[in-house]
């Protein structure tokens, strides 16, 4: 039982306690050791540097440690005061309030510690980050010489993708992480020759600048685009400098249509690889006279969308430019364009190509030296055909032929799973066993992969 003599007790206990922290405020300050070594800033990566000076820096890291240790011990008797100020103040708040003069004395006490202790908590943080610093130079990762670098920031790149200007992926992401990481980045031409440019007349002239400035990087390196369906009448001006080391384009067909088109094909004198989208069967003059005017650099053409589908009347008009393609994706109008595609493009190892079948038609037997790898998709507008592909099969010979992959689809149910017995027995039964097997003898073809409606058959 508490008595007015023990009360008298504790109050005078209080009134030391308060005394005593007091005269400690009075005489504290924190201060901040001195952190700073030649190291402190983003380290010397010299590899002779680091050895030579290894020892310095340990001994930098135990000096560290022995002031973190020190802080902390400060920070646990602080934090002791605190706790017992804190239950006084408990035990307080619930008497008389005689003693609320005393409460209020001992919270500007406990406001003054822990302001003291936010001092010591940031005095400990600067600390560890320094002591983390200097064991980062013992890392081997900062004696890397900038050639191993430099291949690893290539591996960071997106193998599928061009990416616009984003400071959240590679490369821009790499010129953000140190000094020295920006210096390799910004020195590897690699990293920069690829790129997705999307802006219209009102963001051009603010994204011309960052988009001239990352092909400026590139170092006359060969650059792949891709440009986005908005783009700017300004465009032209901005890749000028650049023409003549663009080997890859994707594009919409916007860019070469309308009374002033933004692009030429004249434009890229050293075009390899063409992606074209968006485009309507209204657009085939306009494409076919663009692709008649490609250098004999191409090797790729390419229309994604599978559509228009180009006849035998206008695959001729693409030009010479045919003779260089060695990897085309494109639709076609019957069976015969699809052979006098053959018969345009001599040099070509990779066909991916959908044809329509709504006729039939006498084919000529024709021969593809140098086409490795095929894929079909055959699209029936006529469901009377009982195999659209037999035909087709019996009339071509390729024998360097390495994958084939054959896809059969109709109007309304499709194509029926392929017949695993000879011959094609059935109105709808669409796959030509005898058919293909004996393309296949007449090819002397060593082929790898056969794909049939999605199946894996050897």
């Amino acid at each position: 039982m508490q008595t007015p003599h023990s009360a008298l007790n504790i109050s005078g206990f209080v009134s030391d306690v308060i005394g005593a922290l007091q005269n400690i405020l009075a005489h504290s300050q924190v201060i901040i050791p001195a952190l700073e070594t030649p190291y402190s800033r983003f380290p010397n990566t010299e590899h002779s540097t680091i050895e030579l000076e290894h020892q310095s820096v340990i001994e930098i890291i135990v000096q560290r440690q022995q002031q973190l240790d020190t802080v902390l011990h400060e920070l646990s008797d602080l934090e002791a005061v605190i706790d017992s100020v804190v239950s006084i103040i408990g035990e307080r708040r619930q008497q008389s309030d005689a003693v609320l003069d005393e409460i209020s004395d001992l919270v500007a006490v406990v406001d003054s510690i822990k302001n003291i202790h936010q001092q010591v908590v940031e005095k400990k943080e600067k600390i560890m980050q320094s002591m983390n610093l200097h064991k980062g130079l013992l890392s081997a990762l900062w004696r890397l010489p900038t050639e191993v670098l430099s291949q690893i920031f290539n591996h960071c790149l997106s193998e599928t993708r061009l990416f616009a200007r984003s400071t959240f992926r590679a490369p821009m992401l790499l010129t953000r992480i140190c000094r020295r990481w920006r210096e390799v980045a910004v020195g590897t031409p690699g990293l920069w020759c690829r790129l997705y440019v999307e802006a219209d007349d009102k963001d051009m002239l603010k994204a011309a600048f960052c988009y001239d400035l990352w092909l400026k990087r590139s170092r006359g390196c060969p650059l792949s685009l891709e440009l986005g369906y908005h783009s700017s009448t300004r465009l032209r001006s901005l890749l000028q400098p650049y023409m003549s080391h663009i080997t890859s384009l994707q594009v919409y067909v916007n860019y070469f249509r309308g009374r002033h088109p933004q692009l030429f094909a004249t434009d890229f004198p050293a075009l390899q690889a063409l992606v074209i989208l968006g485009m309507t069967n209204h657009d085939i003059p306009t494409i076919a006279q663009s692709i008649s005017q490609l250098p004999s650099t191409m090797r790729s053409l390419k229309f994604p969308d599978m559509t228009p589908f180009f006849d035998i009347e206008t695959l001729p008009s693409f030009g010479p430019v045919c003779a260089y393609l060695t990897d085309v994706q494109i639709a076609v109008c019957h069976p015969n364009a699809f052979l006098h595609l053959l018969q345009l493009c001599p040099n070509l190892s990779s066909l991916n190509v959908h044809v329509t079948f709504s006729r039939n038609e006498p084919m000529q037997s024709f021969t593809h030296t140098k086409l490795q790898s095929l894929h079909i998709r055959v699209i029936l507008l006529d469901l009377s055909f009982t195999c659209p592909l037999s035909d087709l099969f019996n009339a071509l010979s390729l024998p360097n032929l390495r994958a084939l992959e054959a896809w059969c689809n109709s109007g309304r149910n499709g194509c029926k799973a392929p017949n695993r017995r000879k011959g094609y027995n059935g109105p709808n039964t669409y796959w030509p066993h005898d058919d293909v097997m004996a393309f296949l003898a007449r090819s002397k073809c060593l082929l790898e992969t056969l794909t049939i409606d999605g199946r894996d058959d050897i």
